[in-house]
């Protein structure tokens, strides 16, 4: 049995406050990765919406390889399962975040 599962993550992005505009552009060429928000500290807000959690380490670890990034850091991560399936007796869809897996 597969899960439909979509995996919902933020990261906040800390850069050369010279080269946030020059980041930013690289980090939405990544599939799945759009830019949120940033300040003129040089921090930047991403989201992720993946199929897995492997492409967030991936991304990540990626992010963190380019030139003039200081620091990636995974602040949120839910996991929605069966969304195209409603619970039958509820009617609810289900959710489970990170502290609860």
């Amino acid at each position: 049995m597969s899960l439909n599962e979509v995996h919902i993550s933020s990261l906040v992005i800390h850069v050369l406050p010279q080269h946030l505009e020059s980041i930013k552009a690289q980090i939405e060429e990544f599939e799945n990765a759009e830019v949120y928000g940033d300040s003129p500290e040089g921090k930047i807000v991403v989201v992720l919406e993946t199929e897995n959690q492997g492409f967030i380490t991936d991304t990540i670890d990626a992010i963190n390889n380019l030139p003039n990034v200081l620091s990636t850091v995974l602040v949120y991560h839910q996991i929605e399962t069966d969304l195209e399936q409603l619970d039958e007796d509820t009617g609810i869809q289900q959710s489970q975040t990170e502290d609860e897996v």
